[in-house]
């Protein structure tokens, strides 16, 4: 079988613990990473809590974590541990659609089961633990809320997404940039959407997230009274909607219940997870997510395709040089594929405008979609339609069936903007019937990522970050600073589409917000790195066609790159400072590096490369990036295994590399 499976090494080993709740007043139990550099210890009396330490320090603990039910109390509450255990696992995954081919998956697991029908299973990896509730109740059950209690006691600051926008508490882009606070600067009260970091006295980083999200609520965080952690609060599930936000697309929740989900008795609940890592760079190459997800329920995924796709609603249609008037029309969707053909990009996107807002099934009369679907089917190009969550939910049957027999292969589902329980349910639902018809799925105004792409993998990527498209109309001026912060955090959690690939190209000085011809902070090569460094299976490229058609060699290079790698190597970086990455793909390696606002020299270490010789092609900043971000130098280089190579990098600058054998 092609695609996602479960592969074990090693059998799990069933190795029963002597931790009698009677041997003493308040038990402890206790589990560590299989490397020991990760400790846990599990208090449970009235309460359950739980102390995790890194090499002997305290880097998190939790006073309290429960889970209140409508009929059967509090879990967790005046808590009694029947029998526990510990198993250990070695196996791994295979994935032909991640950023590396065989995930190992590696960790020692606690699980306590308790008096009330459930159980808390703890598991520990090097890079970090999760805990999550199991229940065993015959009957459907409602859940008033889930007590999630977060403490740090060595936390210097942290990194912090506060919710910028919102309609109602709980509705909100997720795109926001980090503030980084002490814990006595965070503002109280408003929330925190995930991934949130940590960083601790010592240099070490605790990143916040969950997985395995699903038929239940998305969590956020508010700092705590007591100003050393955080606490959890989650949407209730809504009771009364009506439209609204950008075009009517969004529903907007009036009334909220006094419960966060209804849902089986018998089950099992998100993960909690928290990454730790000595390092930054431990943070650019992190699995917990998609090792925490539930496995493939697609038996053959050989008909999901990566790629990228020249993509239309960022640079407004702008394309020049043709005789027809460029727009929401067949025309430009024709001149888009041509461009998309002879640069071997894969797909073309038609966003917003090519139906009715509300209504999917009526497209606009400018619009021939079956003549630009075989348009681009006799170029080996192949379509993907944007669609509104809203209209999408009602017409999910109709729209899949018209358009997949059509021939398009693929949605960009927008303006979702919420995660409470049926909003949940909505992305299973729609990434489990495009699969039944052999289409993927672009999640947009979308919550972060928690392993729905493992789960099912035609969920190529997601939105969730503070991406490109806000260049078009933002005051925010840090964009190169955010571009070095973002894959130390949100990106842990999965695939981002930030919808790279400018070819207008701005210094901090003469950048400005435009938004129909928009142009990117930092330079050139800063936009190149980011089509190795940035994880999107279905990557897009947000300029028009005239301008990489007048920037032929920047548009090769991207063309060049893969989507999807075979091996990841985080090489060198520091969160907000500098990132240099290394992926590979069959024999050949894509080296991407970015800097902030400070110009940059760093040394690329080619010991990655097995024996032989190489040959690197090499973009990298040119003398005057300083003064025109646009200036670049194209090289091709001789390296192999013994190469170190120094680089500089502009303010805001970047370097990339494909790297092939000779």
């Amino acid at each position: 079988m092609k695609g996602m499976k479960n592969h074990a090494v090693l059998i799990l080993l069933f190795l029963t613990m002597a931790l009698a709740p009677l041997e003493a007043q308040h038990p402890s139990y206790q589990v560590a990473s299989p490397d020991g550099s990760l400790e846990l210890s599990v208090k449970v009396d009235e309460r359950i809590g739980w102390t995790l330490k890194q090499n002997g320090l305290v880097v998190a603990t939790s006073p309290s974590i429960a889970m209140e039910l409508e009929r059967e109390g509090v879990l967790g509450h005046q808590a009694a541990v029947r029998r526990s255990w510990v198993d250990a696992y070695e196996g791994e995954v295979l994935s032909d659609l991640y950023k590396k081919s065989r995930i190992p998956e590696v960790y020692n697991a606690l699980t306590l089961e308790m008096k009330g029908d459930y159980k808390l299973v703890f598991r520990m990896y090097d890079a970090g633990m999760a805990y999550r509730f199991e229940t065993a109740i015959r009957r459907d059950i409602t859940v008033m809320g889930e007590t999630i209690d977060l403490d740090f006691p060595h936390a210097r600051q942290a990194w912090v997404p506060y919710i910028r926008e919102s309609i109602h508490r709980y509705q909100a882009s997720y795109e926001s940039p980090y503030t980084i606070q002490s814990f006595n600067e965070m503002h109280a009260d408003s929330l925190i959407i995930l991934p949130l970091l940590i960083e601790n006295e010592n240099g070490s980083k605790v990143v916040i997230t969950e997985a395995d999200l699903e038929d239940y609520p998305g969590f956020y965080l508010t700092i705590n009274e007591a100003r050393n952690g955080f606490v959890a609060e989650q949407a209730g599930v809504p009771l009364a909607e009506t439209p609204g936000g950008h075009n009517n697309l969004q529903s907007i929740v009036t009334e909220y219940a006094d419960y966060i989900a209804r849902t089986k008795g018998t089950r099992t609940f998100p993960w909690r997870v928290l990454t730790v890592a000595q390092t930054d760079v431990e943070l650019l190459d992190n699995d917990l997510v998609f090792l925490l997800a539930s496995p493939s329920r697609i038996e053959d995924t050989s008909w999901i395709k990566p790629g990228k796709v020249a993509w239309d609603w960022w640079n407004d249609w702008n394309i020049s040089g043709v005789d027809f008037e460029a727009g929401i029309n067949t025309e430009t969707y024709q001149f888009y594929i041509d461009f998309a053909a002879e640069h071997g990009i894969e797909y073309v996107i038609l966003d917003e405008g090519w139906s009715e807002s509300t209504n999917l099934l009526n497209i606009i009369p400018e619009i021939d979609l079956q003549a630009i679907i075989d348009h681009g089917k006799a170029k080996g190009v192949d379509i993907v339609l944007w669609a509104g969550w809203a209209p999408l939910r009602h017409q999910m049957d109709e729209v899949y069936a018209k358009y997949s027999a059509m021939g398009v292969k693929g949605y960009k589902i927008d303006f979702m903007n919420r995660d409470d329980q049926p909003v949940v349910n909505f992305y299973y639902e729609a990434a489990r019937k495009a699969a039944e018809y052999e289409q993927f799925v672009d999640f947009h105004g979308a919550y972060k990522p928690t392993g729905l792409h493992r789960t099912y993998p035609n969920v190529l990527t997601y939105e969730g970050v503070f991406g490109l498209e806000q260049v078009k109309w933002t005051t925010y001026t840090d964009f190169p600073r955010y571009d070095v912060t973002a894959p130390f955090i949100r990106m842990l959690a999965g695939p981002m589409d930030y919808t790279p690939g400018a070819m207008n190209n701005a210094n901090r000085s003469n950048w400005r917000a435009v938004h129909s011809n928009p142009m990117s902070q930092g330079t050139r090569c800063h936009q190149l790195a980011m089509y190795v460094i940035f994880e999107s299976p279905f990557s897009m490229l947000a300029d028009k066609p005239t301008n990489y058609m007048r920037e032929s060699a920047s548009t090769e290079f991207i063309a060049a790159l893969p989507t999807v790698f075979d091996e990841t190597q985080a090489l060198d970086g520091q969160l907000g400072e500098f990132i240099l990455m290394a992926r590979r793909k069959d024999n050949h390696w894509y080296l991407g590096a970015m800097t902030n606002w400070d110009e940059r020299d760093l040394e690329v270490d080619f010991s990655f490369l097995p024996e032989g010789e190489f040959e690197a092609l090499i973009f990298r900043d040119g003398i005057n990036a300083n003064r025109e971000a646009s200036d670049y130098k194209r090289e091709v280089i001789k390296v192999n295994r013994s190469t170190k190579l120094p680089i500089s990098m502009a303010s805001g600058g970047g370097w990339a590399a494909i790297v092939s054998p000779e």
